[in-house]
């Protein structure tokens, strides 16, 4: 099926649409699956379908989609997904639809509570019977290419979901890690909606990796080849995306990191443009304090002068319960500015947010089929990017940057980074901003760009945007460390290379301590220190603040900041402070000292000697193709040089022990990271964490591992021919 109306009056017409629908669930019953078995006119339809679909796996695992149309590529794409890792994608839309405790238990319940607060299947089933023709024809494709997947393998169980409807991809239509609803504290959740009870949910520890990603764009006046480069470098949890390439004869052609169970390339690019997104703070979300009154007729809040009726939900959630299905039965409450989500004092608290899905999956999948910056830009004009930033280049030199993608006018009078007087319409949203309004950067003279989750004004160097032209809420991040080096490895650069932009993305500075340790060294001499902790202070004094597999300094200071910040945090919270200024303005020597002194006995307990190679502590471990691997010393691990985004690595490994282990694994960082060049032809090099699949018996479990754990990259193949001179498997769905 060809999209053959202009792009611009597509956008126009869907932000009609969107305006017109709501995204209020009313009930949430159980959605209960067909039987898994197809009729013969089903199963001639999806072999139908794969017949115009061929898939080209090449030598590392990595699959190469034709299809005759999109929709075919979709289905094809789908089905080359599940092949790789089928429980990630179930689990994911477990997740989506607020069903993850009829696999997991009640550990779940308010994970999938949270859920739906805000998803309805019955809403999202009407959204798809409302969606345009084109964007139905592929999400039919979607669901097809799963359940031919099923169909063609009986060996697989699935764990709940033994079909999927064309309207599951509705609710997860936008792909970022942490989507906007995940705010929502799980925690504060049961306090509400809990009735006293105390299910043990189940709330991963957190390893303290700040969350978010890098991205840099460098124009072609700074570039050796006269060509725009992009460097996409994403940070997740590790394996949440699969690396894929969507081709049909319809004009699709995009190559990149696709959430597991999602058809189209979130970040990554085409022969004509490129799209990394990072992590935003543009305020998209505002909590309303609610002042209730309770009678014998239902729940009422006050606004402007009177008051207006919650709306009140029965929800009836199931949960296993040993072999079989259970139920939990809660009452839940909307006021028009959305879901009540915890109580604060006597008031109760509701949030706003997004929720436009037939936009944003329309946004999601006609950006990969941009072709230039003048397509791409109005594709952002549907306004439903809402929890990132957007890094851009393309085959006609551009650079470009969008900061935010979904901004709500407000009264300035306010304070929209706290609770508002829910009863008061002056709090109310005013629309949203345009992109003509937001904050956003094309082809600045400098001849880069970068983000890296920070705020917008140093994206640019001294043609960055400026603070003071901007409404507060569009930027509430701070500079970060990581945002200081990408401009230290940018800045006065005029010759970039592909391999020159993967050297600055991967430069081993650890920027944060450059003001952390000359008050710590100037402790040195102090003789009422203990011998040790003078030794290792001069030991810190000669380091050149970058990390290395040999650099027993690296180990020293990575453990002590570690400590530093563990002490300063609450501190730094409860006067609403950034750490880093927290750090560098209030800390004491005293804590100085004593983090010192944890960090060295830390280290001799678990390795005997604080001078230990950072290469023997941080480590790399994949043995099995869990979600949530368990990690073991004794079992075989690869050594890691970078380190922690926190401490400004762009290359960033988050880790840390588990029970059991004195060594930190990796579970987060960089996933998928490519580095582009927009020529005549496009070229790229990247490097996916591990694998491509998840079966431990399959070679591309960990091909992938020693390259990224060295920072290698491989070519990509791109091209057909370079797909075909490097082969091996060409098939059809269900051979």
């Amino acid at each position: 099926m060809l999209i053959t109306q202009g792009l611009h009056r597509l956008v126009a017409s869907l932000l009609l649409c969107a305006a017109l629908l709501s995204c209020t669930p009313e009930t949430t019953q159980p959605t209960v699956e067909a039987e898994r078995s197809a009729d013969s006119a089903e199963l001639a339809s999806w072999q139908a379908r794969a017949a115009n679909v061929t898939i080209k796996r090449d030598t590392w695992g990595i699959p190469h989609i034709y299809g005759k149309t999109d929709a075919d590529t979709v289905f094809g794409t789908l089905y080359a997904q599940a092949e790789d890792d089928f429980n990630r994608i179930e689990v994911n839309y477990l997740n989506a639809m607020g069903r993850l405790a009829e696999a997991e238990g009640d550990g779940e319940l308010y994970r999938d509570l949270r859920m739906k607060l805000f998803i309805d299947p019955a809403d999202m089933q009407a959204k798809y019977d409302q969606s345009p023709a084109w964007l139905k024809e592929l999400m039919n494709a979607f669901a097809d290419g799963l359940n031919y997947y099923l169909h063609t393998h009986p060996e697989i169980t699935p764990r709940v979901i033994t079909r999927f409807e064309p309207w599951m991809a509705l609710t997860f239509s936008e792909g970022s890690i942490g989507g906007d609803i995940e705010r929502v504290n799980l925690r504060e959740l049961q306090d509400f909606y809990g009735d006293g009870d105390m299910v043990a949910q189940t709330i991963a520890v957190s390893d303290g990796e700040p969350r978010g990603s890098n991205g840099f764009a460098i124009a072609p006046s700074n570039t050796l080849n006269g060509n725009a480069l992009l460097m996409i470098n994403p940070h997740t949890s590790f394996f949440f995306r699969s690396e894929l390439h969507m081709v049909s004869e319809e004009g699709l052609n995009a190559y990149g990191a696709v959430t597991w169970g999602q058809f189209f390339v979130y970040q990554g690019f085409s022969d004509k443009a490129g799209w990394m997104h990072t992590s935003s703070r543009a305020d998209a979300i505002d909590t309303y304090l609610e002042t209730i009154t309770e009678r014998d007729d239902g729940v009422y809040y006050a606004y402007d002068g009177g008051e207006r009726k919650l709306r009140e939900t029965i929800l009836t959630l199931p949960y296993r319960s040993g072999d079989v299905l259970a139920e939990r039965t809660f009452k839940v409450y909307h006021s028009h500015h959305g879901p009540i989500i915890r109580g604060e004092g006597d008031q109760w608290v509701s949030i706003k947010l997004m929720q436009e899905p037939i936009a944003a999956l329309t946004q999601s999948y006609l950006r990969t089929k941009a072709a230039g910056h003048n397509e791409f830009y109005e594709n952002m004009r549907l306004h439903t990017n809402s929890s990132n930033n957007t890094v851009y280049a393309d085959a006609q030199g551009n650079i470009a940057y969008y900061h935010g993608n979904f901004i709500p006018r407000r009264d300035l009078s306010f304070d929209w980074n706290r609770p508002l007087d829910g009863s008061n319409p002056a709090t109310e949203w005013q629309g949203l901003h345009t992109l003509e309004e937001s904050i956003t950067l094309l082809n600045p003279e400098n001849g880069w760009i970068q983000n890296t989750n920070n705020w917008p004004f140093t994206a640019a160097g001294d043609f960055s945007p400026r603070a003071e032209d901007y409404p507060r809420y569009m930027a509430n991040y701070v500079e970060n460390p990581r945002g200081i080096h990408a401009v230290r490895v940018l800045k006065d650069k005029t010759d970039f290379t592909l391999d020159s932009l993967i050297e600055a993305a991967y430069d081993p500075a650890l920027v944060a301590f450059d003001p952390l340790l000359p008050a710590l060294i100037a402790l040195g001499g102090d003789p009422a220190l203990t011998r040790e902790t003078r030794e290792a202070i001069a030991h810190l004094e000669g380091w050149d603040t970058q990390f290395g597999l040999d650099s027993t300094q690296t180990s020293l200071a990575v453990y002590w900041g570690e400590e530093l910040m563990r002490a300063a945090r609450p501190l730094a919270a409860a006067q609403n402070s950034d750490i880093y200024d927290y750090l560098a303005g209030n800390i004491t020597d005293e804590q100085r000292i004593t983090a010192l002194e944890n960090a060295i006995a830390m280290l001799t307990d678990s390795f005997g000697s604080w001078q230990v190679p950072w290469g023997e502590i941080n480590r790399y471990q994949r043995y099995d193709g869990a979600i949530v691997q368990q990690f073991d010393d004794s079992k075989p691990s690869l050594p890691v040089a970078f380190a922690s985004a926190r401490w400004g690595s762009l290359a960033s490994f988050g880790s840390r022990s588990y029970p059991g282990t004195n060594r930190p694994y990796g579970t987060s960082g960089h996933g998928f990271v490519a580095a582009v060049e927009f020529g005549e032809k496009v070229r790229a090099k990247a490097v996916t964490v591990g694998g491509l699949s998840s079966d431990p018996t399959s070679p591309h479990f960990d091909d992938q591992a020693a390259l990224y754990t060295e920072g290698r990259f491989r070519d990509v193949l791109f091209y057909p021919e370079q797909v075909d001179a490097n082969l091996e498997r060409v098939y059809h769905p269900g051979e």
